[in-house]
């Protein structure tokens, strides 16, 4: 039998829950192939905390090899440890040989490839060893300085900010942030709870301002050097982290033209996002075997796993329904934007924005101190299929 492929293309968070999905649903004449150029799965949301606080580093990338564990016919997918170089109509590109070839075809491709961010809330290379070794550097780094500045006011700023001050209270923590609120996509009352954590934690806040990050980048050596900030400022540091802004990663459909001359590009050119139905199918219906999840996709949704799941959920109906002959008509439904945020080593906060929808004008917000030092990294294992039984298997 001529097996038919169904392509993810990337394995972080929402590429795996799509790719799980998948082959829960899908009938033996296909099967689920998830191409991912890391070693191992990506925590990402772990890199804040363990770019800072030592020991726990080795359990934030975990092996592959247990993901399509508790679908039906496990041994019939896999994963394929290569960077799709680009998307064709029915076949994919790859950086590096996998079963003697760079091409895989495929009757769908689902796109999960998300957004490049910055260091150290991204991981540079590819296989764990390195990973876990720059991890430990920068928690080296920080912890020889005794004033650290971080640039960027969103999660990861925040996050970062508020687990150095806490983890180090006798380090100068400051955040510079270009708007005049951190964390500006989300009701305006979150900020203000932010700010007050601030306060309690002794963490300065600049706002109104942009640093300016020279070409070369910045020391971090230990030594103290200065920070010019576009308000014409200048501040004294001898650490600083990046925590700014995410670039869509679209090259892979970069060379797909429109169907028609005057047709709507494949990407949006006003944010980089691919454009997409409510079935999450590509806009162009020329590739209606095309879909996009995620923070890829241009949904208007938040960028976030717990959409992007529900997001990986319509994708595997609607393949599921077009490999039976019936039509994709599993549409996505935006809510309010919402976040899990740490906002020290134990107390948290669950923060979603106004259903203005259903009328409603303040937010719900569900302010926790059950935080875990090691952000109970270990279930992840279990739902990645990897059964733990001796604390050195974290390191494989």
């Amino acid at each position: 039998m001529n097996i038919r492929n169904i392509i993810v293309v990337g394995g972080s968070f929402v590429g795996r829950t799509t790719a799980h999905e998948l082959a829960r649903v899908v009938p033996p004449t296909h099967r689920v192939l998830l191409t991912e150029p890391h070693s191992h799965f990506h925590h990402l949301f772990t890199f804040p905390r363990f770019a800072i606080v030592p020991g726990q580093e080795h359990k934030a990338f975990i092996p592959y090899s247990g993901i399509f564990n508790s679908s039906p016919n496990p041994t019939a997918h896999g994963v394929v440890q290569a960077r799709v170089l680009s998307v064709k109509p029915n076949h994919i590109e790859l950086d590096r040989e996998w079963n003697g070839s760079k091409q895989i075809s495929f009757d769908y491709v689902v796109l999960a490839t998300g957004t490049r961010l910055s260091k150290p809330a991204a991981m540079v290379n590819d296989d764990k060893p390195s990973s876990v070794d720059y991890l430990q550097e920068h928690q080296a780094g920080v912890k020889r300085s005794n004033s650290i500045l971080i640039v960027g006011g969103g999660a990861v700023g925040v996050q970062m900010a508020a687990d150095l001050k806490e983890f180090y209270p006798e380090k100068e923590v400051t955040v510079v942030q270009s708007r005049d609120r951190v964390m500006p996509n989300f009701h305006p009352g979150l900020n203000e709870l932010i700010k007050r954590r601030f306060d309690e934690l002794g963490i300065r806040l600049v706002t109104g301002s942009r640093v300016t990050i020279p070409s070369g980048g910045f020391p971090n050596d230990g030594s103290t050097f200065q920070v010019q900030l576009t308000n014409g400022t200048t501040e004294s540091t001898q650490f600083v982290i990046l925590a700014t802004g995410q670039t869509p990663n679209n090259q892979p459909v970069a060379d797909l033209k429109p169907s028609q001359p005057d047709g709507e590009s494949i990407i949006n050119p006003d944010n980089g996002f691919i454009r997409i139905r409510p079935t999450m199918q590509f806009l162009d219906e020329q590739y209606s075997n095309m879909f996009a999840v995620g923070d890829i996709a241009d949904t208007g949704a938040q960028k976030a796993a717990r959409p992007g799941s529900a997001q990986a959920a319509v994708v595997a109906k609607n393949i599921a329904s077009l490999i039976e002959g019936k039509i994709a008509d599993e549409t996505f439904v935006k809510g309010p934007g919402a976040i899990h945020l740490t906002l020290g080593m134990k107390q948290n906060v669950i923060f979603r924005n106004p259903n203005t929808a259903e009328g409603q004008t303040e937010p719900w917000i569900n302010l926790k101190e059950d935080g875990r030092e090691d952000m109970n990294v270990e279930a992840m294992w279990e739902r990645l299929g990897i059964s733990v039984e001796n604390p050195r298997q974290y390191h494989l």
